[in-house]
């Protein structure tokens, strides 16, 4: 509503003694003068500019005979101010302006600026007027003067003695006699028959303040008790008086009267502020709400007053009351000029803004208000007397700062040489002067100079409405500094954008002689912005950022926009009066033509406009006679003033409404008491207008009245059809403050669409929802059609996303900057002694409010449609959540038994949507351990939950259930269920999963089964940076045990860390106990399944990501479940795997070179202009310095398989188990290792750049270029390629050559086979194994002969080997096991040196092998090309980037 804007303004009064310091303010009705009084001084000052213009000094001797100056108060008019002096007098001073032409202050343009010279009323806007103040006349009433209150044409006057003297403003009694209170009859209502008199002598009114609305004075006693004063007829004596009062007010202290709400607001000796209206039918004062501040609001509120322990104790014994309060009495209260805000200040300092009906926006007395940025407390700001500004920008303060509680003299006088007037400066909402904006769904806020939009940049929200509520809200926000931080949900937030707003400058050319700005307009889509000034108005394009002023400034000012205004599509309508025709107008202007009244329709009407609205083409406007009248509005395609305005039907109110001025807003709406769904006509339901009307506070809706006959008119022009009449109205909510509906229709979310939604001050919200019959059925005849929910949101709304499910505000936040000055130097400065004040938009769900209230009055399916219709928002499991969790504090938490429990009802709820599991486990993972029976009791077993989680593959919903049955079981079933879980977990390739549960089930074997492990979220990124590099050199460990965890810490932290030492083992303690072998066991028992069903690229997954020791496992099942059983279901599957395509042979290529043997593929054709040899061992080589990196993470388990001598000094060989000693004859061919394949420079691979060069020699013709991109086109992806390379020097490493040559079959390299062979023959190896290897060749060939020719011209290539085979496995007598040998050294020689080596390898910084010369590669190069290798095994994803 309000909102606090920057620092408060000082303005300086002239220097003098502390004496003469100011002490009251009171502005004039118009709020253009400001009457400021000392102890005798008098001083006018200006509002904008805000300036000093005249000072009247009361002479000493006069001064000591009236006494010093109490209170002022103006005439109506402004021409006179009456000031009330300690002895009893009151002093008419008049005002009168200085000769001629003259002024105070003018402002002063450049020569030649274009600036208004010759505009009318020009000086009156710019210039401070220079006035005289000359005391006219002096009255003596005799008696101390209490209070002063200006009543139309006369000064009512309270007095000590007890009396009213009603005064003439010029000066005289006019023969009338002061009243005596003690003869005004008072009783609690109007209709007792007699009242009761105040019978003490000593009474008399201490504050009081006249209410025109009501008709009569609130006044405050000297005794504490408050009543209200009506004259029973239109004549003031003491017989036609009659008070009522409220019974229970002992302690009031002051009091202020809202004349549009109807509202007095008495300040009360507790603190609290009491506020009352007038019961229509009994008179008698009744209590609307109160203000007081709660512990939540301001949490010292109930500490003492008194500074020492001791009188505490004393005043609790006096049972002194104040005990409580550390405020004090309330000292002010002041209604704003629009009457939607109340300020309360106190004795002991402190302010306070709430909205009418008591929701508080801003308080003073804690966060950075109260406290420095050091924590140490301030003194609060002491308030002597305020007054709002004009339309509630400003708000003129006199502090008391320094009056009391200063620490020493010096700092006193330092603060009181200065007396100074305090500017509060404030930003409010569009909707507090101009209601029509309820039906937007953006937020606009005021500033006196600018305007705040919660809406982006208009280019960026051309669509009315997009799927969701906004298209403007969806595009820039995602790039938010602040989305994060926002709401609940990421989504969330990037549907409402960061907190800051579109800040838009008002026009200053407009703003110079239309100050203050009255009204604002956004259209529908947040693109167009009009404001209104003091006349005329002008309206601004957020797509073209420009301002558009009227041309004839003549125009401009002879307009006075009177009852709002409000967008309709491209047009402008508005209200206004003619100034030079005194006509009251209703004029609508079109935005893209030039602002002008040549292009503007205007339509005259009878009375002045208060209040004016839009509903979809019709123009509802409420007039000051009482009336509201229904104009159409449409488009004309003729003529430049192209839309034309039909008055439709006149609605007299008179009969309801006692006075206009009470009205708050008119708003149509198709909201009515039937649901659509009864009406006898479908189309009625969407013309269902109903006149919804604010009657101070009161909501009042009139519906079309269908009771008469129905006639279907068929009228040739709709506009001439007869409009039905109106019902008698109906009260549908009491304290409302503002309404929103919207004219959009959606059958998804009609619940949502067709509410009434009410803000309600103090008491929250309501929203009047209509009730639907499922599936159409004909509603029953008892069952309402709508229902009044009310619910507290913990923001002020400004506006209703109704699709959204949202409501959108704004608050307050506080900067402090007083750290940037030294603790002496600042006693002053502003800067230090209030933060800077800053406005947020801030937003909320309301959703699972309205759902839990549907559910406490047993409407479920009602609450189950609405939900459903909710469904697809981002923040619905939240919705679902918060529930829940609401629901589940409140009753686990109640002291007494709750006779009819909520929460079985909200769980019965939740089971209707997919998301139930992981509501209810969220839920409980941010309730405390204690309610956790309480909540399942409701829901369930969480044991019966975690199986439907498995049985839905929901597994990281079943992790966090893991940890509620780690909470509330035993060990033992915790184990189990964790079981259960890693193994889906490995089936399902979902490794962050499985290494949690690897810590888990550690955990709980180690001992530390009360310490649950954090919960995998889905979230996670994927913590294995590129593939298998990330865990080969780290292993998994606990970083803290059970000891050096508190029980209570709720979670253990997840780390990876690096290895120690030099033996990388994959636990870093407890490497051979129970559990380790238990994991273990689990993990072979997944690779002897992956392998038994030939998954081979999920082998490679699983060892890469969970840090299985692969090769070693290999080894130990090298002659079980590592041997290929079927080679053709092998080589099938691993084409499907990898996307591998099975080579074809074409219909061209009986001739071809390549079938005849001239060139073989193009793998060997380039082997042959290279030499054969270095590009088999160098690839071989590397390959092996490839697997012995992986070494680093086998840790010690298995025997060392080959050992390798880095430095030793046999130059660039490497020497390895299985190989002999490279030559060093291609050394200029730069084919290296797997780890360049990746890197894209492996001929086979495919870089033809290099083809070409070595193609040049050889005269190719067409049908061997076709032969060559058939060769190309039978390869599968690059990432599969290195995967495939990655899985052969596995196999190789591990000694299981079948596999080796099934991959050698898939990638048709008979290198590989021939290196296969090699081995063979310089090692023993496993008759059988052979002889498997034979057997599975044989089947390949039978098998290419039959289905797959393709791999016959392979077969045919490594005839020769196959032959080789043979005579080998014919050769072989005695089988003996696979041993690795070393060449050139013994392994007792190399075995120090190989610890070392692994030790380095664990450390990452083993140079690679050396290739085609004595160059080392970089450890930072072997770094990258092996990241890149192992990348592959990472997704099932095959599209492949080449770095």
């Amino acid at each position: 509503m309000y909102f606090l804007s920057g620092w408060p303004k000082r303005l300086l009064c002239p220097l003098g003694s502390p004496a003469e310091a100011p002490f009251h303010v009171q502005s004039d009705p118009q709020r253009t003068f400001f009457a400021v009084l000392a102890p005798a001084r008098l001083s006018i000052w200006y509002s904008r500019p805000s300036v000093l213009i005249v000072t009247y000094k009361e002479p000493a001797k006069s001064s000591s005979q009236f006494g010093s100056y109490k209170q002022a108060e103006w005439r109506p008019d402004s021409t006179m101010i009456a000031v009330s002096t300690a002895n009893g007098y009151i002093l008419f001073f008049h005002i009168t302006s200085t000769r001629g032409d003259k002024y105070l202050y003018e402002p002063v343009y450049p020569k030649g600026s274009p600036q208004m010279k010759g505009t009318p009323h020009f000086k009156e806007e710019q210039c401070a007027p220079a006035l005289n103040l000359e005391m006219k006349k002096i009255l003596d009433l005799q008696a101390p003067i209490m209070s002063l209150q200006s009543v139309l044409e006369d000064l009512l006057v309270a007095t000590s003695d007890g009396l009213l003297h009603l005064i003439h403003w010029e000066g005289m009694t006019n023969g009338r006699k002061a009243i005596n209170l003690c003869t005004v009859p008072f009783s609690v209502d109007l209709q007792s028959s007699r009242g009761s008199f105040l019978g003490f002598a000593d009474v008399h009114i201490r504050d009081m303040e006249y209410c025109a609305t009501l008709d009569g004075f609130a006044v405050v006693f000297n005794d504490g008790k408050v009543g209200f004063i009506t004259p029973v007829s239109s004549r003031f004596t003491a017989e036609q008086l009659h008070g009522v009062w409220p019974q229970d007010v002992v302690d009031g202290t002051c009091v202020a009267v809202n004349n549009k709400y109807r509202l007095m607001a008495f300040g009360c000796a507790s603190g609290s502020v009491q506020v009352y209206t007038i019961d229509n039918t009994t008179g008698a004062m009744q209590l609307s709400h109160k203000l007081e501040l709660t512990a939540k609001q301001y949490p010292d509120v109930k500490n003492c007053n008194c500074k020492e322990g001791h009188t505490d104790l004393v005043e609790f014994l006096m049972g002194n009351a104040d005990i409580w309060n550390k405020t004090g009495a309330v000292k002010l209260v002041r209604w704003s000029p629009d009457n939607s805000v109340v300020i309360v200040t106190w004795e002991y300092g402190g302010l306070s803004l709430w909205s009418v009906f008591g929701a508080q926006l801003i308080c003073t007395l804690g966060g950075d208000f109260a406290y420095r940025s050091d924590g140490t407390k301030k003194d609060p700001l002491k308030i002597n007397s305020m007054s709002w500004g004009a339309e509630g920008y400003h708000l003129w303060v006199i502090s008391g700062f320094g009056s009391q509680n200063t620490e020493n003299e010096s700092d006193s006088k330092s603060i009181v040489k200065q007396p100074g007037i305090l500017l509060f400066q404030f930003i409010k909402s569009a909707l507090t002067v101009n209601p029509c904006m309820s039906n937007q769904e953006q937020v606009l806020l005021q500033g006196e100079d600018r305007l705040y939009l919660n809406c982006g940049e208009a280019s960026q929200s051309q669509n009315p409405r997009s799927s969701s509520a906004h298209s403007d809200h969806r595009t820039r926000r995602e790039k938010s500094p602040f989305a994060g931080g926002g709401l609940e949900s990421q989504s969330l937030s990037t549907l409402l954008g960061h907190r800051h707003w579109h800040v838009v400058q008002i026009s200053s050319t407009y703003l110079e002689s239309n100050w203050p700005i009255r009204f604002s307009a956004i259209d529908k889509l947040g693109q167009n912005i009009a404001v209104v000034g003091k006349f005329g108005f002008a309206h601004y394009s957020l797509l073209t950022k420009k301002w558009k002023l009227f041309g004839n400034i003549t125009q401009e000012q002879n307009m006075i926009v009177t009852g709002g205004l409000a967008w309709w599509n491209d047009f402008i309508v508005l209200a206004c009066y003619n100034i030079s025709d005194r006509q009251e107008e209703l004029r609508v202007y079109l935005r893209t033509s030039n602002l002008d009244n040549a292009f503007a329709h205007v339509t005259k009407t009878q009375a002045e406009t208060l209040l004016l609205s839009v509903f979809r083409d019709m123009v509802i406007v409420f007039r000051a006679d009482c009336s509201i009248c229904l104009y159409s509005i449409e488009r004309k395609s003729d003529g430049p003033n192209a839309a034309g305005i039909q008055v439709l039907q006149e609605v007299s109110m008179s009969r309801y409404i006692p006075h206009p001025f009470l009205v708050v807003s008119v708003t149509l709406t198709s909201v009515s008491t039937e649901n659509g769904i009864t009406l006898k006509m479908p189309q009625q339901a969407r013309d269902a207008e109903s006149i919804m009307l604010n009657l101070a506070g009161q909501l009042i809706m009139m519906q079309r009245d269908r009771s008469g006959p129905q006639i279907r008119e068929k009228d040739s022009n709709p506009n001439q059809r007869k409009l039905l009449p109106f019902c008698p109205p109906v009260v549908l909510a009491q304290s409302v403050e503002n309404v929103w509906t919207t004219c959009r229709a959606n059958k998804q979310k009609r619940h949502l669409l067709e509410a009434l939604w009410l803000s309600c001050g103090g008491a929250g919200m309501k929203v009047w929802l209509p009730l639907f019959p499922r599936d159409h059925r004909k509603p029953h005849s008892f069952l309402s059609q709508r229902i009044m929910l009310p619910f507290h949101i913990n923001i002020y709304p400004l506006a209703v996303l109704f699709e959204d499910a949202l409501v959108l505000g704004a608050v307050n936040d506080t900067l402090l900057y007083d750290s940037l000055y030294s603790r002496n130097s600042a006693r002053e400065q502003l800067e230090v002694l209030f933060p800077f004040c800053v406005v947020e938009r801030t937003s909320q769900i309301y959703l699972h409010h309205i759902l839990r209230q549907l559910l406490v009055r047993n409407l479920g399916e009602q609450a189950l449609l609405l939900a459903q219709s909710c469904a697809t928002l981002p923040y619905f499991p939240h919705v679902l959540e918060l529930m829940l969790h609401e629901v589940l504090e409140e009753e686990a938490t109640s002291r007494e038994p709750i006779p009819d429990p909520l929460l079985p009802t909200v769980a019965k709820f939740i089971t209707e949507f997919p998301l139930f599991l992981q509501t209810v486990v969220h839920c409980a993972r941010k309730t405390e351990y204690a309610l956790w029976n309480y909540l399942f009791a409701a829901v369930g077993n969480p044991k019966d939950l975690f199986e439907e989680c498995l049985m839905a593959q929901d597994l990281d919903t079943a992790a966090s259930y893991l940890i509620i049955l780690q909470n509330m079981e035993v060990p033992a079933v915790s184990r189990q269920h964790a079981t259960l879980l890693f193994n889906t977990a490995l089936e399902q390739g979902k490794w962050d999963l499985c290494r949690h549960m690897i810590r888990f089930l550690k955990a709980i074997g180690s001992g530390e089964s009360e310490t649950p492990p954090s919960t995998p979220t889905t979230q996670e990124p994927s913590s294995s940076g590129g593939g298998f590099e990330f865990f080969r050199n780290r292993s998994i460990s606990l970083s803290q045990s059970a000891d050096s965890v508190p029980a209570s810490k709720f979670s253990l932290q997840k780390t990876l860390s690096m290895p120690s030492g030099p033996s990388g083992k994959r636990w870093s303690k407890d490497s051979d106990c129970a559990e380790n072998m238990y994991i273990d066991m689990m993990l072979w028992r997944h690779a002897r399944r992956l392998l038994e069903e030939v998954r081979l690229k999920d082998l490679g997954c699983f060892a890469a990501q969970l840090g299985f020791e692969l090769i070693s496992w290999l080894c130990k099942e090298r002659a079980r479940a590592a041997r290929v059983d079927n080679f053709v279901l092998a080589l099938k599957r691993l084409h499907k795997d990898f996307l591998w395509p099975l080579p074809i042979i074409p219909a061209s290529s009986v001739s071809s070179p390549f079938k005849n043997g001239k060139y073989r593929t193009v793998g060997e054709q380039l082997l042959k202009s290279q030499s054969t040899d270095p590009f088999l061992n160098l690839e071989i080589d590397a390959g092996v310095s490839n697997v012995q990196r992986s070494q680093s993470w086998l840790g010690n388990i298995g025997p060392a398989h080959q050992e390798i001598d880095t430095a030793s000094s046999h130059g660039p060989q490497m020497q390895d188990a299985f190989l002999s000693p490279l030559s060093n004859k291609g050394d200029e061919c730069s084919i290296g290792s797997a780890t360049d394949l990746t890197e894209s420079s492996s001929m086979v691979d495919g870089d033809w750049t290099m083809v070409d060069e070595n193609f040049s020699t050889l005269s190719l013709t067409q049908s061997e270029l076709e032969h060559i991109s058939m060769e190309l086109a039978s390869k599968g992806p690059h990432k599969s390629q290195v995967q495939l390379r990655y899985l052969l020097h596995i196999f190789m490493e591990a000694g299981c050559l079948d596999w080796c040559i099934v991959i050698g079959l898939i990638l048709r390299e008979s290198s590989i086979i021939n290196q296969i062979l090699v081995i063979i023959q310089s090692s023993e190896v496993d008759g059988e194994m052979l002889q498997n290897i034979k057997t599975g060749l044989h089947a390949v060939d039978r098998w290419a002969s039959t289905d797959c020719p393709g791999y016959k011209p392979f077969l045919n290539i490594i005839k020769p080997h196959l032959q080789k085979l043979s005579e080998i496995t014919e050769e072989q007598v005695q089988p003996e096991a696979f041993q690795p040998m070393t060449v050139g050294k013994t392994p007792e020689q190399t075995s120090p040196r190989a610890e070392e080596n692994r030790s380095s390898l664990g450390h990452g910084s083993i140079p690679q092998g050396e290739v085609g010369g004595s160059s080392l590669v970089s450890r930072k190069e072997e770094d990258t090309t092996r990241a890149e290798e192992e990348e592959p095994f990472q997704d099932g994803t095959y599209d492949c980037s080449v770095s």
